[in-house]
């Protein structure tokens, strides 16, 4: 009987890491559905942006306020979180406050987790009266009614309750209050639980505490906010070439090099029977289809962009929910038909984004330039207007006489070459 707890927990801890693995192969499936595509640039400049800006987050500071309340919430939640260390060698072995011994270190250890557990309770509570009382207009959007507003309060529910528990269950520990070391915070809730059975207390939060945790965990997997973990590999990965990039297709390429000189040497890399563009995520890259599940759907990218401002359907934020949203249901054909992709008469481009959103785009970058995670929603539109250009020859009237134009008159303009000076004899 003395052991039956110990057994309990070892369950709870070892389906909680299966589920965790096993939702961490489904979400690398997914991704690995995309195209591989070659890293470039300096191995030193993507860590330095991994510390900038998924460590630092950097680009948050660009609004001062939520990117404040943002970094206490992330730091604190981070750092807490090492206690369960201490819980899971508890859990195991039946120990009660097992680096206890520690002394003046171990309070200070839990002192600073106290402190950062009630700075994290008031971030928290701020960013759901934001979210839910100011009616931000980029909270408000088309894209977020329904399953993302739930997501982002869901997550915040958690965190407070989370946060509660921890509080609770050091306030109504009465060792460690005996301590009096470390309970910086938890001094002054105890008194609310006088009267109360506080070691049955001690014991419900304990373990509601450390089940939360797990469950917060697998609950990442179907949430925004997976980006706690994919920031990493996504700043990591994230392109270094110039904003205005725009990179030629080698296939392309090839075919004008045998144009002007049908002798010259072709790069290797460009094969005649590729898809010029993407209709689906099967060809995207695997960095965009990254850069979808790292998205947080804070709507920055959509508040900057200009088409979106002048009352155009485009919102970059919903390119990259869209893309996520069809990775996922990708996956889950996969997962139905044993591994294997069964046509489902979907695509990416048609049934979840329209070609008015795809060119209503500028191609300014300012989505990119303010995304927190150095998302590029942009490449994702240009591989679509790729298709639709060059394999569905599709494009607005203006572009294709644009395009006619420039065939014909070397030009944009509906001019002859031979005409072009006459303005001159004027």
């Amino acid at each position: 009987m003395k052991f039956i707890p110990n057994f309990i927990f070892g369950f709870i801890l070892f389906f909680g890491i299966y589920f965790f693995i096993r939702n961490i192969k489904k979400l690398k499936r997914n991704i690995r559905l995309g195209v591989e595509t070659k890293t470039e640039g300096s191995i030193q400049q993507r860590w330095l942006n991994v510390l900038l800006i998924a460590l630092g987050q950097k680009k948050m500071f660009n609004r001062p306020i939520s990117a404040f309340l943002h970094f206490i919430v992330y730091i604190g939640f981070i750092v807490i979180n090492i206690e369960v260390l201490e819980i899971i060698i508890d859990g195991i072995f039946g120990t009660h406050r097992f680096f206890s011994p520690l002394g003046r270190i171990y309070g200070v250890l839990i002192g600073t987790f106290e402190i950062l557990a009630l700075l994290v309770f008031i971030s928290v509570i701020i960013f759901w009266l934001r979210r839910n009382m100011l009616r931000i207009k980029r909270f408000m959007s088309n894209e977020m009614i329904g399953w993302p507003k739930k997501d982002a309060n869901l997550i915040l529910y958690f965190e407070i309750l989370l946060m509660g528990l921890f509080i609770i269950m050091n306030a109504t520990d009465v060792e460690f209050q005996e301590m009096n070391s470390g309970n910086l915070v938890s001094s002054y809730v105890a008194p609310l639980f006088d009267g109360f059975p506080k070691n049955i207390i001690e014991r419900v939060a304990w373990w509601l505490h450390i089940i939360g945790i797990l469950i917060f965990l697998n609950y990442l997997f179907y949430s925004k906010h997976l980006h706690i973990i994919l920031a990493f590999p996504n700043s990591y990965y994230g392109s270094l070439r110039p904003k205005g990039y725009l990179e030629n297709l080698p296939n392309v390429t090839n075919e004008i090099k045998l144009m002007i000189n049908p002798n010259t040497h072709l790069d290797e890399s460009g094969d005649l029977s590729t898809k010029f563009g993407a209709n689906d995520v099967f060809d995207l890259n695997r960095i965009q289809l990254l850069s979808a599940y790292t998205c947080t759907e804070c709507g920055r990218c959509t508040s900057e962009c200009p088409a979106n401002k002048t009352g155009k359907r485009l919102s970059p934020r919903k390119i990259m929910m869209d893309t996520r949203d069809r990775t996922e249901e990708v996956g889950k054909n996969i997962d139905i038909n044993g591994g294997f992709f069964r046509p489902d008469g979907k695509q990416l481009l048609g049934d979840y984004i329209t070609s008015e959103e795809i060119w209503a785009c500028t191609s300014c970058n300012a989505c990119v330039q303010s995304c927190p995670l150095s998302i590029n929603p942009m490449s994702i539109i240009l591989e679509m207007r790729r298709y639709l250009v060059m394999e569905e020859s599709s494009a607005p009237s203006e572009l294709n006489n644009m395009m006619s134009n420039i065939e014909n008159n070397g030009a944009p303009w509906p001019y002859n070459q031979m005409d072009r000076l006459n303005w001159n004899n004027k």
